[in-house]
């Protein structure tokens, strides 16, 4: 749905027609050619200044925003939220951590044990103890894997896990039915809801969930732990780093920097180097994260001044 409206705006700017748009044959995202500036991770070139001001990831806010308009529940669907917000037990403080298993292991992602998660579940709550003093430790646990539940209460007695069995069976046994589906928007909300959130950015239900944090807070950039990728979008325009400090490369694996450059980024390993390509030299290879920011591209895309009236929509 995020984006057959999102391509709706594109085909909209690119054809500068503003009419509303009722029915709309979308092509594969990435088959798009030429493809449209406006794609992300592209923002709104007129809120650009206002949003390197006060977010680490304008991008993901910029879409935090559409994907929250496009997810507003219906009127039974808020009271179903707020009754399984009750069942559980879903208070604050509260960490979110999606475990993505089952078919996402077949080529798409590697394998993270439980404990790869906790670990950073841990590192969390030790540094807001530190402020504010011992506190229940509660995870929202999100996964297609039930034993990752059982794990979890066998292995970490400290912690109080927030979850709902039937929305694991669902997601294991009958993804394709509109119980899993109900199954992954309530996992969805109750994960972009955490005051921090440990997840792979591989899968799809993470970043989504990463997207609508966004909305809830000033800045939520640094509220997560992706234990894989760098934050994407499926079919994003290209993604570049801009260089802020020279580098020379000690190691045959690495790569040169000079102020200025774009680096296009291949992936953060999360161990102080990320892998990419120097645009200017062609060369790939790893460079320490600290040494690039996000290159933000800003561009100018359709604004509700322009759209035309429509009495009868």
């Amino acid at each position: 749905m995020f984006l057959i409206t999102f391509l709706g705006l594109v085909f909209s700017a690119s054809s500068k027609s503003y009419s509303p748009i009722r029915i709309l044959k979308i092509p594969v995202v990435d088959s798009l050619n030429p493809r449209p500036d406006i794609l992300p991770l592209a923002i709104p070139k007129d809120l650009a200044p206002r949003l390197m001001t006060f977010h680490g990831d304008p991008p993901v806010w910029w879409i935090g925003q559409l994907l929250r308009y496009l997810m507003r529940p219906q009127k039974h669907l808020q009271e179903n939220i707020e009754q399984s917000a009750k069942e559980m037990g879903f208070k604050k403080p509260i960490v979110g951590v999606h475990v993505r298993r089952t078919d996402k292991l077949f080529g798409e992602a590697a394998f993270h044990s439980l404990e790869e998660y906790m670990h950073h579940v841990e590192d969390y709550y030790q540094q807001l103890e530190h402020h504010t003093g011992p506190l229940t430790r509660r995870v929202y646990l999100a996964t297609d894997d039930p034993n990752v539940l059982k794990e979890a209460r066998e292995n970490y007695r400290n912690y109080i896990f927030v979850y709902d069995d039937w929305i694991s069976l669902a997601a294991h046994e009958s993804r394709y039915t509109p119980r899993s589906l109900m199954g992954i928007i309530l996992d969805i909300h109750f994960l972009s809801s955490s005051d921090y959130l440990v997840c792979t950015f591989s899968s799809q239900v993470c970043r989504v969930a990463y997207e609508l944090m966004q909305t809830l807070h000033g800045d939520a950039s640094t509220y997560f732990r992706s234990l894989d990728d760098s934050f994407y979008f499926g079919g994003q325009n290209a993604h570049n780093m801009l260089a802020w400090e020279n580098y020379n490369a000690s190691r045959n694996e690495e790569i040169s920097l000079q102020v200025g450059d774009l680096v296009g980024i291949a992936g953060n390993h999360w161990d102080g180097f990320s892998k990419g390509t120097n645009r200017r030299t062609g060369q790939s290879g790893l460079y320490p994260s600290y040494k690039v920011v996000d290159n933000v591209v800003a561009v100018w895309m359709p604004l509700y001044v322009n759209v035309k009236d429509d009495e009868n929509t």
